[in-house]
């Protein structure tokens, strides 16, 4: 029985459709993935944008962690977290220009690391540092959060 080549082989026609169908599969896929990678960010962001639920000797144990296990890798500052700009009132500008007032534009998380600073960590000597860690457009992106006790 001989073989028939249209079975065997499809027409370049046939080839192209199909890359167009697996192109277009493709597409719909990162286009699902990107709707799902935005409501993840905004959910975090909302999250990050409320205060936690630890109590004020949590959060001093907790710095106190943090700040020990530095000091053990030889450290006298540490990032202790970053943070996107637009949790910021004004979405990092005061920040970003170093302006008087700045800790005023903080909410949530990052508010809350700062009131922990200013309640026990700088009548201990510690600084604080907040400060842009990148740009991605003309806006200020994420902000570092730095703490410091070395010279």
């Amino acid at each position: 029985m001989p073989v028939n080549i249209d079975d065997l082989l499809p027409t370049a026609q046939e080839m192209q459709r199909q890359a167009a169908i697996n192109d277009a599969e493709k597409a719909e896929r990162y286009a699902q993935n990107l709707v799902a990678a935005e409501a993840e960010k905004r959910a975090l962001i909302e999250k990050l944008g409320k205060s936690t639920d630890l109590s004020g000797d949590e959060k001093v144990a907790l710095a106190a962690t943090i700040i020990r296990r530095a000091v053990q890798n030889g450290l006298g500052e540490v990032q202790i977290y970053r943070f996107p700009g637009s949790l910021c009132t004004d979405r990092g500008l005061a920040i970003k220009k170093r302006k008087a007032g700045w800790e005023k534009t903080l909410t949530g998380i990052p508010l809350e690391i700062y009131q922990l600073w200013s309640d026990y960590l700088e009548t201990r000597g510690y600084r604080i540092l907040y400060q842009i860690s990148d740009f991605p457009t003309a806006i200020a992106g994420d902000v570092s959060v730095i703490l410091s006790w070395g010279d």
